[in-house]
């Protein structure tokens, strides 16, 4: 059995987001920024058409989640260090003597403990995975990369259950 695999990264997988991240228990980083790259990889054998995934559906899929990211506040749902209140208008966020109000408009609330560039990875290749369904018995392995600065990423590697 052969194993094939495409990627993709291209200039427009990007999203421009603020985050910051929560360390060491008690310590937390200045509101920040990043020029977000992602890129991702899918192994696994050929299909009927000769190919593992087609590179202009991935690069749609890719492009769309960028898309719900880029221009917004990145806000962890799962971090037990921060206090989230969200109102009609208004995203309010404590973290001790800290506190943050965001319009609602531009938060994204992301299932994950901290908006670090590695739960990013893992949170696009959760997205990408739910629309692999159905072809997961031939392929073998989903890899996301999310780049935050030149020279400066983290990668997601998530073996694909067979059907």
């Amino acid at each position: 059995m052969s194993t094939y695999q495409v990627s993709v990264s291209k200039d427009y997988t990007v999203f421009c987001a603020g985050h910051f991240v929560t360390y060491d228990g008690d310590c937390c980083e200045m509101l920040h920024g990043h020029n977000y790259r992602a890129a991702v990889r899918i192994a696994g054998e050929l299909n009927d058409d000769q190919m593992v995934f087609d590179f202009v559906t991935l690069k749609r899929r890719l492009r769309a989640i960028c898309d719900r990211l880029d221009h917004r506040m990145l806000l962890p749902q799962a971090n037990p260090l921060l206090e989230l209140i969200t109102g009609d208008t208004s995203v309010t966020v404590r973290y001790k003597q800290k506190t943050y109000v965001f319009p609602r408009e531009d938060v994204v609330f992301l299932p994950i403990p901290n908006t670090t560039a590695e739960r990013l990875a893992q949170w696009i290749a959760a997205q990408l995975a739910a629309d692999l369904d159905g072809q997961q018995g031939r392929l073998d392995l989903l890899e996301v990369e999310v780049e935050e600065s030149f020279g400066q990423s983290a990668t997601y590697r998530q073996k694909l259950a067979a059907s």
